[in-house]
């Protein structure tokens, strides 16, 4: 599942990506249109397309240093605020009609910085930049104050707050796989933790009065030869107790019971944003067969939550046959886990059969199937 958020990382980088260098073409064939028709000179095109240039080159690299975080101001930005600010001063008295006016330089450089600063911080920039630049461009063309202030104020406040959108929505989607990936992990953890705690349970005690009473025989064996004896049958005793204790425990783990693994798997795979559909008919299945079926269920789920990004997982019981199909295939070869693998011998020795592996329709299947 960690490909998920990265992929949706590409997706918004690119997409900016693709329309910031749509925009500097535009700029670029506005100069170049401007100095065949005589409006700038030649070393005015020439320093207008170098400042264009510098400005677009360094745009994606910003976007990127601050798409994670919100790191300070470097020199990169304002290297790429110099370069806004000088295209900007070079605009041309008679501008064209019907073409985006220059002025969106400076307001694509206040919507970048502001992935950079504060909010109180970017409208006081703001203001700075929409203020000076307009000022400077109606000084220049003679433009009415309402044909280049009120556009261009639109336009910084939309502009700003689309790109500050766009990181917020990454940074939603990062978070929330985090958030799933830690419920998983502490699914995980929960049932080793269990486990844990019922071994120690089971034999704390016991093999701390087994140790007592083996050092008590050792001790015993040079001064009372009987007693020693006594100890040593005692302590054959305690670890025959244990020894059954154990036994019992794991033969408690392993006998699980199908409807709770299938409650279980419900819960853990919503828990990590995969939508599980159960279709389960077992009634007529012996003890055995549920127990078998029940493990292909665990390992099965643990094999999603673990290797795959599937946001959908039907899980099917018809019978003795089990089917789990996932949507979260992973494209990269590799071979079956060790779960799996045991899964399959554990299986094959009581008879049943099982399979795991990619379906024509870009799913992963595994099936399993158990004598009734």
């Amino acid at each position: 599942m960690a490909a998920r958020p990265e992929t949706a990382r590409k997706i918004l980088l690119y997409w900016m990506d693709a329309a910031v260098i749509l925009l500097g073409v535009m700029f670029v064939v506005i100069t170049l249109v401007h100095l065949v028709d005589g409006r700038i000179s030649t070393l005015h095109a020439a320093v207008v397309l170098t400042c264009l240039l510098a400005f677009f080159s360094l745009f994606p690299s910003l976007l990127r240093d601050a798409y994670d975080v919100r790191p300070r101001p470097t020199p990169k930005l304002v290297l790429a605020g110099l370069s806004a600010a000088v295209a900007v001063s070079l605009v041309p008295r008679q501008p064209l009609e019907g073409v985006p006016s220059w002025l969106e330089i400076g307001v694509l450089w206040l919507s970048i910085a502001a992935l950079y600063l504060p909010l109180a911080m970017t409208l006081c920039l703001g203001v700075v930049v929409v203020g000076l630049a307009s000022g400077y461009v109606m000084a220049v063309t003679g433009a009415p104050w309402y044909g280049v202030l009120v556009p261009e104020t639109l336009s910084a406040v939309a502009l700003t707050a689309a790109m500050l959108v766009w990181r917020w929505i990454w940074w939603m989607i990062r978070d929330a796989h985090d958030g799933k990936e830690a419920k998983a992990r502490l699914a995980v953890s929960e049932e080793r933790l269990r486990f844990a705690r019922d071994l120690h349970d089971l034999l704390g005690h016991s093999l701390s009065v087994i140790t007592l009473k083996s050092e008590l025989a050792a001790k015993l064996a040079t001064k009372d030869a009987g007693r020693s004896a006594a100890e040593m049958a005692q302590v054959h005793r305690l670890a025959g107790e244990s020894l059954a204790e154990v036994q019992q425990a794991v033969h408690g783990y392993q006998t699980l019971d199908l409807d709770e693994e299938l409650a279980g798997a419900r819960v853990a795979l919503e828990a990590a944003g995969a939508r599980c559909l159960i279709d389960a008919r077992a009634d007529g299945l012996s003890p055995a067969a549920r127990t078998l079926l029940a493990w292909v269920v665990r390992e099965g789920t643990t094999n999603v939550l673990k290797h795959s990004a599937a946001t959908r997982c039907a899980i099917t019981i018809d019978g003795g046959v089990l089917e789990m199909l996932n949507d979260g295939v992973d494209e990269r070869p590799s071979d079956p886990g060790s779960g799996l693998r045991g899964l399959s011998e554990r299986l094959a020795t009581a008879g049943g059969s099982f399979s795991a592996q990619p379906t024509p329709a870009g799913e992963f299947l595994l099936r399993a199937a158990v004598p009734a």
